[in-house]
């Protein structure tokens, strides 16, 4: 078996929920970087993987469903009531047949088709329900509260994921395996309907961190690396920093 594709028969489909309200920058999956609207970058990375069939759109809002159909991109729309992204792929999850979801967050355009074979490799393995990702933590996030971190056991599964520094050197002996964590997610179509069923769970509540739910109840989540880190964009400067490195990979 090739250790960097899912298992055989098994069918993945490419979920990109796109919501046009954001707190902190507006409008956010519809600004262009180097020529293109943030959706299409993640939409092109996901696609040109060739691992998922298909990739979408989901979203609530006309005006990223035009902009995407301009585009050739599919979509599909769902209800403005959904209340996370995970609510929004279960609900075209409910429309569209796989074995496997992947929950592509809209806001990382500096993606890349080499990130999806790692995370889908791990459904290889049947006990494996539900899958994300890490990358070595850079020293500038390790105390920020937005880089999110995560600490597994031996065997890839995430025992914590953390807004704090973690694991935390008591004795300044220099911990040198601080992992960030990124935000994708895939799902065995029974793992999505129960992580969906369930209500917010305390640990969640107070990190604000959705997959601690899954933890809480019991749901393991493997975690492999990524090949890279990126850039998640939520203010005008993470913009500018992902256009560059967009641009300085020439495919404007």
């Amino acid at each position: 078996m090739n250790p960097s594709r899912p298992a055989a028969g098994l069918t993945v489909a490419g979920i990109i929920p796109a919501r046009l309200g954001s707190t902190r920058l507006s409008r956010k999956v519809l600004r262009e970087l180097a020529g293109r609207p943030m959706v299409e970058w993640v939409y092109r990375a996901a696609a040109e993987s060739g691992l998922m069939d298909p990739v979408l759109i989901a979203t609530d809002s006309e005006e990223v469903a035009a902009v995407c159909r301009e585009r050739g991109i599919p979509i599909r729309m769902t209800s403005p009531d959904c209340a996370s992204g995970s609510d929004r792929v279960r609900e075209v999850a409910s429309q569209v047949p796989a074995d496997v979801y992947v929950n592509i967050q809209g806001d990382e355009p500096t993606l890349t088709p080499d990130f999806f074979p790692p995370l889908l490799a791990l459904f290889a393995q049947p006990e494996v329900q539900v899958a994300t990702l890490a990358v070595p933590c850079a020293r500038e996030d390790m105390a920020n509260p937005n880089a999110v971190k995560v600490v597994t056991s031996t065997g890839g599964k995430a025992l914590y994921f953390s807004r704090a520094t973690i694991p935390y050197d008591r004795d300044g002996a220099g911990c040198s395996g601080y992992r960030k964590h990124l935000g994708i997610y895939a799902y065995r179509r029974g793992a999505l309907e129960q992580f969906a069923s369930l209500p917010p769970g305390r640990l969640e509540q107070i990190e604000r961190l959705e997959q601690l739910r899954l933890l809480e109840n019991g749901i393991d989540i493997y975690v492999a690396s990524a090949p890279r880190d990126t850039i998640g964009v939520d203010t005008e400067e993470d913009l500018a920093r992902a256009e560059a490195v967009l641009l300085s990979r020439g495919r404007a």
